[in-house]
């Protein structure tokens, strides 16, 4: 444990418990700064490793923060140090240790890491299937089961979805993120209008659904968002631009990259990413109102959703370059 470390977790709340997953819940002080009613019901959590590395999370209002050695101390992190009581005088002495650390940190400790740890799911979190062998019949669950099929019309095989039956994860799908085959995050998506839309743990250069990408494959699809790459078992940066990790990570399989952006304004940042990488991209002419992978395979199928990729699959860079622009120029 750290300076930085000590602190947050001595401002917290007396009235707090400890989950067994090693998550300090109490009620998020963070819910009326951010326009939310004030919060009652425990919501609010932090997590630490022995590294001394923190994170914040709430699940009502969806507000993040956190540090880890090695990083500055982030817009965020200061906010969650004012809300919990600390002076702006002692945050920057804060700020100033969080610098020291990160000039003390060893050159091999900042160089590209491609180990992930391995991570817990939320309390209670288990296998839509296994649910339904043990016959339960929450309707939480079952509304789960109706998004999935009715709404988002995925394959029940094309991934392990999960559910957890604790308070505050009851309206999502949750997805695991997998790496070598042990669980090192999750994301739960909610399934009807609310905030925050997505809870997520991630650690930092993952890239979701990499371990599906086997050897006998020619092409891996790169896409923003996890349904999209669940969609077409494609790969997600879970962003819109592939941080240097991933990178790596991507390119380390030794296959033909294809990009396929979201058609947005943010979506030419994935282009750029690809320009510089020598990727290839694809912008099938899908009708205006498909927005990304996953509504094309809901509006046209799996199958032909993958043919127009592949046959619309551009790598000269000119061309490319061009199609960037295109899609800057989308809303402004």
């Amino acid at each position: 444990m750290n300076e930085i470390q000590s602190t947050v977790l001595n401002l917290l709340p007396p009235k707090r418990k400890t989950t067994p997953s090693g998550w300090i819940s109490f009620n998020a002080i963070c819910c009326h700064h951010n326009g939310e009613k004030s919060d009652t019901r425990s919501r609010g959590g932090i997590h630490t490793e022995s590294s001394g590395s923190w994170q914040y999370h709430c699940f009502n209002c969806g507000f993040k923060a956190g540090w880890s050695p090695g990083k500055l101390l982030s817009t965020n992190t200061k906010k969650l140090f004012r809300w919990l009581g600390l002076g702006d005088s002692d945050i920057n002495k804060l700020g100033l240790v969080a610098l020291k650390l990160k000039d003390d940190q060893p050159l091999e400790k900042q160089k590209i890491s491609l180990d992930l740890e391995e991570r817990t799911l939320p309390e209670n979190c288990l296998p839509i299937d296994t649910w339904i062998n043990e016959n339960n019949q929450e309707p939480e669950l079952l509304e789960v089961i109706k998004y999935l099929v009715d709404e988002r019309r995925v394959g029940w095989s094309w991934y392990p979805w999960h559910w957890s039956s604790t308070n505050g994860y009851r309206d999502r799908v949750i997805l695991p993120f997998y790496h070598q085959g042990k669980i090192v995050g999750w994301t739960g998506r909610k399934i009807k209008p609310g905030k925050p839309k997505y809870l997520t743990e991630a650690q930092p250069g993952y890239v979701f659904n990499l371990d599906s990408q086997n050897y006998d494959k020619k092409y891996c699809i790169v896409v923003e968002g996890q349904f999209d790459a669940i969609s077409i078992d494609g790969c997600a940066i879970m962003n819109n631009e592939p941080n240097t990790t991933q990178i790596a990570r991507i390119n380390a399989l030794g296959k033909e990259i294809i990009v396929v952006p979201d058609r947005d304004k943010p979506g030419a940042k994935m282009i750029t990413a690809a320009l510089e990488n020598n990727w290839a991209i694809s912008i099938p002419p899908w009708e205006d109102d498909v927005k990304d992978v996953a509504d094309a395979v809901k509006r046209y199928g799996r199958l032909y959703t993958l043919y127009t990729i592949l046959h619309y699959k551009e790598v000269n860079k000119i061309k490319i370059e061009i199609i960037k622009k295109k899609l800057e120029k989308i809303n402004g």
